[in-house]
C-alpha cells in the first residue's frame, strides 16, 4: 500500500540559534586585548579595565570572575601576584598569576570612591546584588569587542578565559601548563578546550618534507 506524503509541520517559533554563531568561541588577538585596553583608559572606565585585565590573567569562568572578593586580590593595601581561589565547578583550588599592568589598574580601582566599603572586587551598581551578574559581565564582554569593530555573536565570555591560555600553548606547547592553569581535571578537557588542534597539524605537516 503506497504511502501519502506527510503534511508539513511550520515550527510555531524559530530555532534558538538561527542566525547565531554556536561552538567554540575564538580567543582574542593580542592586538585586540591592547585596543580594548586603550579604549578603556581613554573612556575612563576603571572598573571595566580592572575587570577586563584580571579576567584575562586570571582565566576564571566568569562565575567565579565576578565572584572575586577584594581580599581575594589585595592584601595590606598591596595586589597579590599570585592568586588562589577555589572554583565552582571543580570545588577545587586554582591559581594565577597577575601582571604588572593589571596589579596597578586594580590598585587604582580598589582606591577609587567607588569602592569604599566594599567586599567584592567588581560590586554591582543595583542594592540588592552584591556583585556584578555573570548576565552583565556578558553584556560587557559584548560592548568591549563592538567597540573595536568586530561582531559580538562571535565572542562570549569564555573567549577572556581562552585566550592567554592559548597564547601560552601556542607559544610552549606545554599542555600539563594550560591544564593547571584552567584548573582542569582531565587533560581531556584542556584538549577540547584549547580549540587549535587542527593549526597544531598543519604546523606540523608544514615542517615535514617527504
Amino acid at each position: 500500500m503506497p504511502k501519502g506524503q506527510l503534511p508539513a509541520v511550520t515550527p510555531n517559533r524559530k530555532a534558538w540559534n538561527k542566525g547565531r554563531i554556536i561552538g567554540q568561541k575564538r580567543p582574542l588577538l593580542p592586538k585586540q586585548v591592547w585596543a580594548i585596553r586603550a579604549r578603556l583608559e581613554l573612556a575612563g572606565y576603571l572598573r571595566d579595565l580592572a575587570l577586563f585585565n584580571v579576567a584575562i590573567d586570571s582565566k576564571l569562568r566568569g562565575c567565579d570572575l565576578v565572584k572575586l572578593a577584594v581580599s581575594d586580590l589585595v592584601k595590606d593595601d598591596r595586589v597579590r601576584e599570585r592568586v588562589s581561589v577555589i572554583q565552582s565547578k571543580t570545588k577545587r583550588p586554582v591559581r594565577f598569576e597577575l601582571t604588572e599592568n593589571t596589579r596597578e589598574t586594580v590598585l587604582a580601582w580598589e582606591k577609587s570612591p567607588e569602592m569604599l566599603a566594599c567586599r567584592f572586587m567588581f560590586p554591582s551598581r543595583f542594592h540588592d546584588r552584591p556583585h556584578i551578574s555573570t548576565r552583565q559581565y556578558g553584556r560587557l564582554v559584548g560592548d568591549w569587542v563592538m567597540a573595536i569593530g568586530l561582531e559580538p555573536s562571535g565572542y562570549g565570555t569564555h573567549l577572556l578565559r581562552r585566550t592567554k591560555a592559548v597564547k601560552i600553548y601556542r607559544k610552549t606547547g606545554n599542555l600539563r601548563a594550560i591544564q593547571l592553569l584552567l584548573g582542569h581535571t582531565k587533560v581531556d578537557s584542556t584538549v577540547r578546550y584549547r580549540g587549535v588542534e587542527l593549526e597544531d597539524a598543519l604546523s606540523i605537516a608544514e615542517r615535514i618534507d617527504i
